[in-house]
């Protein structure tokens, strides 16, 4: 079997200047880091507007008061954007404490154990496809820093990064002010239109804007744009419909006469 040539590095690429390569690593862990922003954000705005949809349309199903809906949906979006930012928070710090920890015993059984963390790392090396002679040496080489044998133990056994990664606090930010501009779709129609029709235009709207969601979504999930989009339009429609049925329900079964039903 012929074997095929790695291409030539273009002239303009650096590929052994260590000052270009440090570079070219700081952007790609930059736009990873920017990728878990962005999943934060995208997934804060489609629960704050999908959570707030549903309150929205469960109340206005069962009044057709302006009043009660607005406070509940703005009260749902407030409750939201303070428990998912601390959650998130709470989320992310406490993931962090755990890798740490777990970093940590890996640090004592590089430095207590070393030739068990040697033979640990040769084997995983093995696995992936060394044979074991060159896992064996790889792994000797390793061992002459212990830093580097730590950190291939903690990626490679773990799964987890020894680098710090993402501020906790800065993501809770992404994640508090997505929720709580998205929750704020659904609710724009009651300010505008009677209830009966802002019922519907609370829906459309919504639907218009998670299929936004979804298209942009689909440039890094790399599915297609319509189906990433669609997805999301129909868990929305779900939402919206049944909290209205559900709405239009729950005074019958509790034997309550609602203002303004």
């Amino acid at each position: 079997m012929l074997a095929i040539a790695a291409p030539p590095a273009p002239p303009d690429r650096p590929f052994h200047d260590k000052a270009w390569l440090a570079e070219h690593l700081r952007e790609e862990r930059r736009a990873a880091d920017l990728l878990g922003e962005i999943r934060e954000a995208l997934f804060g705005a489609q629960d704050g507007l999908v959570s707030t949809l549903a309150i929205v349309s469960t109340v206005g199903g069962a009044t057709s008061d302006r009043f009660p809906i607005l406070v509940a949906g703005i009260a749902s979006a407030l409750a939201g954007v303070f428990s998912m930012a601390a959650g998130e928070y709470l989320s992310s710090k406490s993931q962090r404490d755990i890798y740490e920890a777990q970093i940590e015993k890996e640090r004592e059984e590089v430095y207590d154990r070393p030739g068990e963390s040697e033979a640990e790392v040769a084997y995983m090396l093995e696995q992936e496809g060394l044979d074991e002679a060159a896992a064996r040496r790889v792994a000797s080489e390793m061992a002459r820093s212990p830093n580097v044998l730590l950190k291939t133990m903690v990626e490679k056994e773990l799964g987890i990064p020894v680098e710090q990664g993402r501020n906790a606090l800065q993501g809770a930010l992404v994640m508090g002010v997505s929720f709580g501009l998205a929750s704020l779709v659904p609710v724009v129609p009651y300010l505008l239109l009677p209830v009966e029709t802002a019922l519907w235009a609370s829906i459309g709207l919504s639907a218009a804007v998670l299929f936004g969601i979804g298209v942009v979504k689909s440039r890094w999930t790399r599915h297609g744009a319509i189906r990433s989009g669609l997805e999301i339009v129909v868990l929305a429609a779900v939402a919206g419909v049944a909290g209205y049925v559900f709405g239009s329900m729950l005074p019958t079964l509790l034997g309550v006469r609602v203002p303004g039903a």
